[in-house]
């Protein structure tokens, strides 16, 4: 399953499901698919995504192991979201996603 997330503020951002569940759920959403954010709860879901990736950075121990530079870490993932919802806040914005 692939999730685009929407915003008239920034272009469309489509990632994995599994992905995009983990992200809404760090942002304090349920993690449903499809579902909205009103423009005036952006900026909270964008600081409670924003808080939960810097705690993921300090936990998540740095390892020097060959198949880990082979994944894409979640934190990485999360910087397209992260811009647009960024995006979104910035100018007043519904943020969508199916």
């Amino acid at each position: 399953m692939l999730v685009t997330f929407t915003t008239k503020a920034y272009a469309n951002i489509t990632m994995f499901g599994d992905v995009a569940v983990t992200l809404l759920k760090m942002m304090g959403h349920s993690g449903t698919v499809p579902g909205a954010i009103l423009a005036a709860d952006v900026p909270a879901a964008l600081s409670r995504l924003t808080a939960a990736i810097d705690k993921m950075r300090t936990e998540t121990p740095t390892d020097d192991d060959e198949e880990d530079e082979t994944q894409v870490s979640l934190t990485t993932r999360a910087l397209p979201l992260v811009d647009l919802l960024t995006a979104g806040a910035q100018q007043n914005c519904d943020v969508m996603w199916d």
